[in-house]
């Protein structure tokens, strides 16, 4: 009687690393994103922290924004697109944007980021 052959062929196994090498590429291309947007989050909370006891207004806002992007290097962003709103009393720090990394040719990774933080 014959024995079935268990296992996976050569081709097979070829194709199931390059697929596995592909997806480990674009996690390598996508983590300074992530960072760089960590980073940026870590800042918003921070100045969010920092004004929570004062009247806080735009002007200290800013420049508490301007001297944490210097510190991090926050590179994807500038502190000046950050939209700073007084609502019923609150404030908010609002940030969105869109960061693209090149992957492979003339394909590339788009990732869309959203942060907004109140300041109490």
């Amino acid at each position: 009687m014959r024995r079935q052959q268990q296992g996976v062929t050569f081709i097979g196994a070829l194709l199931m690393f390059v697929f596995i090498g592909l997806v480990v590429y674009g996690g390598i291309r996508l983590v300074p994103v992530y960072i760089n947007y960590m980073k940026l989050s870590t800042t918003l909370d921070k100045t969010a922290h920092e004004m929570r006891g004062e009247a806080a207004e735009e002007g200290n806002l800013r420049r508490s924004l301007e001297r944490h992007w210097i510190i991090e290097d926050i590179s994807t962003v500038d502190y000046k697109d950050v939209e700073i709103k007084r609502e019923n009393g609150a404030i908010t720090m609002h940030v969105a944007y869109q960061d693209v990394v090149p992957y492979i040719a003339n394909v590339s990774l788009s990732v869309s980021f959203d942060k907004t933080v109140k300041v109490e």
